[in-house]
């Protein structure tokens, strides 16, 4: 994600407008979750009728059939250059997944793929053509009109995002996809999932951005010098900074849907802000400017469709602890905090800030200095270290982990991407080691930031592969 850096803020007027909707995202990557018939009747006791998943898995949708709530199903990456080089693959795949369970599960959305553009394996070049063909194979059996084809991206696919006016897709996507891509949108009826984090940009910055203003607290504002629109919340500066890379390449009437969005309720000791407090704070007031008929200062009338992310802490996500702490109930189904969900439970809702030295980590946090030794840390308390795969773990893990890493962990996967220094040796321990090592040196060598979901160590021998040395700081 790219961060934004500036201070900013967050007033939420409640209004009796019709607001948008709220939505949850049911992530399963955990191994003591309650059944899926279980997450139904809690999805339908929180009064929630989205929710959105990571799969087609038979047992969630054929749990959610009859149940009222819309769903949002995934083809994950993995399939998309089958689903790109063959129209029978796709075809095949919505008569299995969609098709085969609709309409008494109500599929209201494919999301192809999630976050393609910061994918190890270089599948974007499918990403297009993978959405056309399953929109085909949905045209066959004549469910286009009642199913949207879309797919999730990071606001790292963004190259300028601050000031938000300023907004711009990555130069490098624009031809080969974001203008196909808005083009599919545009022709079929369709809207761009967008995963948005200001807890990220936040914890980056925390310095110069305002806890008030990434938790949509009332705080003075910030004036967009290119649009001269003031900004109360991070959350709408980086949606208006998608809304303005749209309308730079003239696709203005192709709307919007947060398919992911959320603050963790714990973290690392270098991740600075993640709290329950903040992270009840966050969640509770962004539902109440959803519902309340909130848009953004750019298009004040947009019903935002937001899916907070995500339904429980799941306990095998690789990375820093906050991975693991997004959920907004425990797997025994307890609320982690209380916030309200629907525009019933509004009425009673008021954030309640922690008192400053409460423990409840609401008050402006600024980073320490490190001492600027090799890495930002000191030598006398770490040395020289470096992360590395366990090449004992297990593969489906450790490929997530690297997905990660070279994803939202902001790790530096350049140099193992074909025809690069250390794309050599060409396995998936290599590959994982080099990038496990530059997130865990990005993060100054910090407690924790070399866990990746146990798939990793620490060594005190500088790795090599062959002609690839890991780097031991940034």
């Amino acid at each position: 994600m790219h961060p934004l850096t500036a201070i900013f803020l967050s007033l939420t007027i409640l209004t009796l407008a019709d607001g948008g909707s709220i939505g949850i995202n049911y992530g399963r990557v955990a191994n003591n979750l309650p059944s899926a018939v279980k997450v139904v009747k809690l999805l339908k006791s929180q009064g929630l009728n989205r929710v959105k998943v990571y799969d087609t898995d038979p047992a969630v949708l054929r749990a959610l059939s009859g149940s009222g709530i819309k769903v949002t199903v995934d083809l994950p990456n993995q399939q998309l250059f089958a689903a790109a080089k063959a129209p029978s693959f796709a075809l095949s795949w919505v008569e299995r997944n969609v098709a085969a369970y609709y309409p008494h599960t109500q599929i209201e959305a494919i999301a192809v793929g999630n976050e393609v553009f910061v994918d190890t394996h270089n599948t974007t070049k499918f990403l297009v053509p993978a959405m056309k063909n399953i929109h085909q194979a949905l045209v066959k059996h004549n469910l286009d009109s009642g199913i949207k084809v879309s797919s999730p991206i990071a606001l790292s696919a963004l190259g300028n995002s601050y000031p938000s006016s300023s907004g711009s897709f990555r130069p490098e996507l624009v031809e080969p996809v974001f203008k196909p891509m808005l083009d599919f949108l545009h022709r079929t009826g369709s809207y761009l999932m967008v995963n948005v984090y200001p807890f990220f940009a936040y914890e980056s910055n925390a310095d110069v951005i305002s806890l008030d203003y990434a938790l949509f607290r009332e705080n003075p504002g910030v004036v967009d010098p290119g649009n001269g629109l003031r900004y109360f919340n991070l959350f709408d500066a980086q949606i208006d900074a998608v809304f303005s890379a749209l309308s730079a390449l003239k696709y203005d009437d192709v709307n919007i849907v947060v398919t992911e969005t959320g603050w963790p309720s714990k973290g690392d000791t270098n991740e600075v802000g993640a709290s329950v407090d903040n992270a009840a704070a966050y969640n509770g007031n962004l539902v109440r400017k959803i519902l309340t008929g909130g848009g953004t200062p750019l298009r004040p009338k947009a019903d935002l469709t937001v899916y907070l992310f995500a339904l429980f802490n799941e306990n095998q996500k690789p990375g820093p602890t906050s991975e693991r702490n997004f959920g907004l109930f425990y797997p025994d189904q307890r609320r982690v905090y209380d916030i309200p969900l629907t525009a019933e439970e509004l009425k009673d809702y008021h954030d309640r800030p922690a008192p400053v030295g409460a423990g409840g980590g609401q008050r402006t946090q600024t980073p320490a200095p490190s001492p600027v030794v090799s890495g930002g840390v000191s030598k006398s308390t770490t040395e020289n270290t470096w992360c590395v795969a366990n090449p004992d773990a297990d593969k489906v893990r450790l490929q997530a982990a690297l997905d990660y890493a070279c994803g939202e962990g902001g790790a530096d996967c350049r140099s193992i991407q074909p025809g690069a220094t250390c794309y050599n040796p060409n396995t998936l321990v290599a590959h994982a080691s080099y990038a496990f090592n530059s997130y865990y040196q990005k993060k100054a060598r910090a407690g924790g930031s070399c866990y990746f979901g146990g798939t990793s160590y620490v060594v005190t021998q500088q790795p090599k592969y062959g002609t690839c040395e890991f780097p031991t700081g940034y």
